[in-house]
């Protein structure tokens, strides 16, 4: 009984098969993908109660040791591909109006978002060879692959500090967000690939360059798909990948919003539970493997989604991922919502230290 509960994950297959539906469907029907990630999951979270249990430690081997939670995030891999190649058969389709292109590439988007990143995400931290590689191919679908080398190699060590670019600042809008936070993260990851190569005595302009090879790769994507599906259909992909990457980039504006660490002589206090927000809503928690429990994902950056742990010392969400989400594209409504819980932090912190 147990093993198949595990198979609860399998409800994130529910995304590309509306998506698949978007692709042969017109008009409004093109959108089911958005209804449901954006309309559908955040009413559901509003009734379902937040679900803060965890595995106990001695359970913890056993929940590691069942192979089905690693089948399937690897699943995921085929399903993207498969779903990128029939996007780009879609879009040749003949008739299409411009709304029928809007839903159709909206619905890759989010699978850009949510497989294409967040599972790329999932499989970047992993150790074995083979998963970092399926990592690469995620995140190529989402020509978004010097994301590994910048959160992997910085995020985790600077996150809720100003040298972060990927941790929103408080009262900074969303929209200023993507700004900051898409540039830097792509300046910082060849910043990085750079002191890399320059520590082992490589070359800059070498194979041995990550992202050169990771653009090359990237580039290689486009020109073939130019090649067999036309212009037209690059630009297509091009904004679907790009959506996805504006999905990532929103999560990472309400995973940290407003939460810093200390500086402590000339250095930060190490990541703690209480700088990232958490979410136990747990239709969220099933659709993103387990991401919203962000929390102890960056405390213990190595364990893997099935076991991430609620941690009652880290702030928690009024709703779900995309609940929040949506939130955080009105400015107003999202500080009159988060400062709040931002200052209680801070006077709890305050109240703490002065005990």
């Amino acid at each position: 009984m147990n093993r198949l509960k595990s198979l609860k994950y399998l409800v994130v297959l529910i995304l590309p098969l509306l998506t698949w539906l978007s692709f042969n469907a017109y008009g409004l029907k093109t959108f089911l993908p958005f209804i449901y990630i954006f309309i559908c999951i955040p009413i559901l979270e509003f009734f379902i109660k937040p679900d803060n249990s965890n595995f106990r430690k001695d359970e913890e081997r056993s929940v590691l040791d069942n192979v089905l939670y690693d089948i399937q995030v690897y699943l995921t891999v085929p399903i993207q591909i498969f779903t990128l190649v029939y996007f780009l058969f879609s879009m040749q389709e003949t008739g299409l109006a411009p709304l029928d292109k809007v839903g159709r590439i909206l619905s890759m988007g989010l699978c850009c978002g949510v497989f294409g990143i967040n599972v790329g995400h999932e499989l970047g931290h992993r150790l074995k060879w083979y998963e970092r590689w399926m990592a690469k191919i995620h995140l190529m679908t989402s020509l978004n692959m010097h994301f590994m080398h910048e959160h992997n190699n910085h995020h985790h060590k600077a996150v809720s500090t100003p040298d972060d670019p990927a941790t929103a600042r408080y009262n900074e809008p969303l929209y200023f967000f993507w700004i900051r936070s898409i540039t830097g993260v792509y300046t910082m990851a060849w910043k990085l690939e750079r002191d890399r190569l320059k520590r082992q005595k490589v070359p800059f302009l070498s194979f041995k360059n990550q992202m050169i090879t990771d653009s090359l790769i990237q580039i290689g994507v486009l020109v073939i798909i130019g090649v067999f599906f036309g212009i037209a259909t690059v630009a297509y992909f091009a904004i679907a990948a790009f959506i996805g990457h504006l999905l990532l980039e929103t999560i990472n504006y309400i995973e940290h919003y407003g939460l810093m660490r200390e500086l402590i002589g000339d250095r930060y206090e190490r990541v703690k539970p209480e700088h990232s927000w958490n979410s136990d809503h747990l239709i969220g928690r099933i659709h993103l493997f387990e991401l919203s429990r962000h929390s102890d994902h960056h405390y213990r950056p190595g364990r893997k989604y099935q076991i991430l742990r609620h941690m009652d010392e880290s702030p928690q969400m009024p709703t779900g991922y995309p609940g929040m989400m949506i939130l955080a594209t009105i400015p107003p409504l999202w500080f009159a919502v988060m400062n709040k819980r931002v200052h209680q932090i801070k006077v709890s912190k305050q109240f703490q230290a002065a005990s």
